[in-house]
């Protein structure tokens, strides 16, 4: 498994993403809107196989900007993410700590949003990962509390854009969205 090369992996991953965390049918989204397909990303992220293929094809995507220090995300979406994109970075040679935002301070001890700051280096460029892109909010507001605790977004990843306009909000807030999959080009992929 681990000398497949990126096409492989993608290709890979594509098909057990459909199988496990791709559902057609009537749905009510996060964000309130309908749709007729559904993406639990979790159900691949913390299958085996499926969080190995995940670090690495993060990593892929990361290792273009060497100035990337550390991965986080918005929990719970993110969180198996981050820890399969950290483990993987350690395997590569390229040690990224991962980190956790919550969507509400501790309310106790440091009473922080962010999980994890004790690995992580003040004022330094941090890859922030998501599960899947619909409106771009959810992903918008982690990064916000990431640079309000005093970290650079360097770039933004996440396994499926659903092509529903969040990556053109990403875009208007100023930043670049690196996607795994495009929803067509998941399907393709895992048909072949």
């Amino acid at each position: 498994m681990q000398n497949l090369d990126i096409m492989e992996m993608k290709i890979r991953l594509a098909k057990i993403l459909y199988e496990r965390s791709y559902k057609e049918g009537e749905f009510t989204l996060t964000s309130g809107r309908k749709s007729n397909f559904y993406f639990d990303g979790k159900q691949t992220a913390l299958h085996p196989e499926g969080a190995f293929l995940i670090g690495h094809l993060f990593n892929n995507l990361i290792k273009d900007d060497p100035s990337i220090t550390a991965v986080g995300g918005l929990t719970l979406g993110a969180d198996p993410l981050v820890s399969a994109t950290s483990v993987i970075s350690y395997q590569l040679g390229r040690p990224l700590p991962a980190f956790i935002v919550r969507k509400a301070p501790k309310g106790h001890g440091t009473n922080q949003y962010l999980e994890g700051l004790s690995n992580l280096q003040l004022g330094k460029p941090v890859a922030m990962l998501e599960d899947v892109v619909t409106t771009g909010g959810s992903l918008l507001t982690a990064c916000e509390r990431v640079k309000e605790a005093g970290f650079k977004i360097g770039m933004l990843c996440t396994v499926l854009d659903r092509e529903e306009g969040g990556n053109e909000a990403i875009k208007a807030a100023g930043y670049e969205l690196r996607s795994l999959f495009r929803r067509s080009e998941l399907l393709e992929l895992a048909k072949r």
